[in-house]
């Protein structure tokens, strides 16, 4: 497939960079500073703004599903508004192009730890977190309206961290997904395994999941 990644030198990105050239497919990155991709085989850098609708409408033209991985950076002062106009943006150029699929990697703090409440507003939720997290949440509210696209919204668990590929993950709704009593995790590597896996065989159009080991 041809696959246009936004995001792809961030934690989540750069993982699922590794797991689409893995499995043949052509990547079409974008990124303001091209230089920040080595030359791979499969990997083409196209120079554009994702707070830009013009110019990633440009560079996902022709593509057959877009993998946004969009984060602004968990330090940036700005990260909530930054957030949600990247995301705008995005999927705003996204549709403009024509491509129907895309995958938003978003949050885990719009996941549900009891009925009626969601992670992000629970007294412990850390605070350097809470205005990325609020605008994550913000953004799939956003992004269940655009009816247009086949859109998936996909939430890391709470333990979301290095470690290795195993292939294996199982798949969750809208709760904060246990293992046992605490709250589960999945190394970056699966959980790009489980993008891709979506990417490839659709089985979350208009919806949002998450996938935990």
């Amino acid at each position: 497939m041809k696959i246009a990644l936004i995001g792809g030198t961030g934690f989540v990105g750069s993982a699922v960079l590794e797991e689409l050239l893995r499995r043949g497919h052509a990547v079409t990155a974008l990124a303001r500073n091209t230089g920040k991709y080595a030359p791979r085989e499969g990997l083409a850098v196209v120079r554009a703004d994702a707070l830009d609708a013009g110019q990633v409408s440009a560079a996902v033209a022709g593509q057959d599903a877009v993998v946004d991985a969009y984060n602004p950076g968990w330090t940036e002062p700005q990260i909530h508004d930054l957030f949600l106009r990247g995301t705008d943006a995005i999927l705003d150029g996204v549709q403009a192009a024509g491509v129907k699929r895309v995958l938003v990697v978003g949050g885990a703090g719009s996941l549900y730890v009891a009925p009626g409440l969601q992670l992000v507003d629970t007294p412990e939720f850390p605070a350097a977190y809470k205005q990325g997290a609020l605008a994550a949440r913000e953004a799939l509210n956003r992004i269940r309206q655009r009816g247009a696209l086949d859109w998936t919204f996909l939430s890391p668990p709470i333990g979301l961290a290095p470690g290795e590929r195993t292939g294996a993950y199982r798949v969750g709704t809208d709760d904060v997904p246990m293992d046992g009593g605490q709250p589960a995790g999945i190394s970056v590597a699966d959980l790009a395994v489980a993008i891709v896996d979506e990417i490839e065989s659709p089985r979350h159009v208009q919806r949002r999941f998450v996938a935990y080991r």
